[in-house]
């Protein structure tokens, strides 16, 4: 790996920043204070934990801040449900950005499973 931009689970998650960039853009103006940027810092912090833990170049502390990227990406996820069920989001772009969620998810495991094996 040269550095974290090499990384599509970071490139996929820059992309989801920008998307829910786009989309908080069309909430409500009463969200100005506590959802759009829960929301957008929660999504912010999934790739930066994924840079920052790259730059670490150990790979014990790469999987914990891939970690806390999940954990980070479990409060995305959680903040989108609820913006659907509060009608500030339709079904097109709820699924176009859990969609993005789940991959990325996926992602963030399969890089973590592979440093374990290569701690091993």
């Amino acid at each position: 790996m040269k550095t974290h931009k090499d990384l599509n689970v970071w490139k996929d998650s820059t992309d989801m920043v920008v998307e829910i960039y786009r989309l908080t853009v069309k909430f409500p103006k009463e969200e100005i204070f506590c959802l759009i940027p829960q929301l957008r810092r929660a999504a912010i912090s999934i790739p930066s934990n994924i840079s920052e833990g790259a730059s670490r170049n150990q790979k014990r502390e790469f999987i914990r801040f891939l970690r806390i990227a999940i954990g980070s990406l479990s409060e995305v996820e959680t903040q989108l449900i609820i913006s659907a069920k509060l009608n500030y989001l339709n079904e097109n772009d709820q699924t176009k950005v859990l969609y993005q969620v789940n991959k990325i998810r996926a992602q963030l495991t399969g890089l973590i499973k592979n440093l374990e094996l290569k701690l091993q």
